[in-house]
């Protein structure tokens, strides 16, 4: 199910306890997007164990595995990649030491941005918009400091269609992105759902070996896409990253409320229905249940981010946790 932007709208207005004041604006100023690339350097975080933490290090440290040339051994630094210990010249020195690797060839990255009806939503923090749009331009500076080729392409909007942006190393397609995703876009128009479609044209567009981030509103039946997940996999690194809201899985208990759905068809809600509640908190679990079972059956990683949590500390926790499972 799917709600209206109306109703989002709508439920801002009621001060709810549990609800925070939400941006006014459905898209993000290019200015705020720019003044991310100091923060994918590195971040003043309030978690003590990712204080002194280097975004684009982490990042780097995640998703820099293959394609690469040894280099040379050097004494292991707090922060390093332990997967590249060398572990003969830790013994022999009794010092730990690392294997310093260099990369190949340049690697491409694209940021898919889900530009949707359904990303007008937001009852805490922010808009799902917004969000997205901050974590692609985060990814995409991280991504640029590390000299790979940075693109993407938005996919979900009726009036501006499908927009691709050729990954370049001179920073032209990663500026042409963000500021596109600062622009209005169709959101009174029925749902149109090409996720799958958006898949297929990164597929084709591509080059081999690329890294693919996919930032969208996933909350949907999505083992459907199986065939069209598991074929990007066998040539690139695939990562989803779900835009979540609280109310996603939790409704608000807020009286009558008319839901739209996919299909442009009304429906109203008693949400004083306790069972109910239950029962749209439970369909949005056994999803999601099935999301992670299909990413862990693929070996694509899953990194959700929600709309109240602060974007720079909600990647940097998804990348150390994606990083602590290798």
């Amino acid at each position: 199910m799917i709600f209206s932007p109306v109703y989002w709208i709508w439920l801002q207005s009621l001060s709810l306890s549990q609800t925070l004041s939400v941006e006014m604006s459905l898209y993000p100023h290019i200015d705020d997007l720019l003044e991310l690339r100091h923060q994918a350097h590195t971040l003043g975080l309030a978690s003590h164990h990712l204080v002194n933490t280097s975004f684009s290090g982490l990042y780097a440290s995640v998703f820099r595995g293959t394609g690469l040339d040894f280099e040379e051994v050097r004494e292991y630094r707090e922060g390093d990649d332990i997967r590249n210990m060398e572990w003969n010249v830790t013994a022999r020195t009794n010092v730990p030491h690392l294997k310093i690797f260099r990369e190949e060839r340049e690697r491409s990255v694209v940021l898919c941005v889900d530009r949707g009806p359904h990303m007008s939503f937001g009852t805490r923090g922010t808009f799902k918009s917004i969000q997205a749009a901050k974590a692609a331009a985060l990814l995409g500076w991280a991504a640029s400091r590390l000299h790979d080729r940075v693109g993407g392409m938005l996919f979900g909007d009726r009036q501006q269609g499908m927009q691709y942006f050729r990954p370049t190393k001179d920073r032209r397609a990663l500026w042409r992105l963000l500021h596109a995703l600062t622009q209005e876009g169709a959101t009174q128009q029925p749902h149109l759902d090409c996720l799958s479609e958006a898949l297929q044209r990164a597929d084709r567009g591509t080059a081999t070996g690329s890294l693919i981030f996919v930032i969208a509103d996933l909350n949907r039946e999505i083992l459907g896409l199986r065939q069209t997940l598991g074929r990007l996999c066998q040539h690139h690194t695939l990562v989803l990253l779900p835009v979540d809201d609280p109310a996603d899985s939790e409704l608000p208990e807020m009286g009558r409320v008319t839901f739209v759905g996919p299909d442009g068809k009304a429906m109203e809600i008693d949400t004083h229905d306790r069972q109910a509640r239950e029962r749209y908190s439970q369909a949005w679990h056994i999803r999601r249940q099935k999301l992670n079972q299909l990413t862990n059956s693929l070996g694509i990683s899953l990194m959700p981010i929600a709309t109240h949590e602060e974007i720079h500390l909600a990647l940097t926790h998804g990348l150390a946790k994606h990083f602590g499972r290798h």
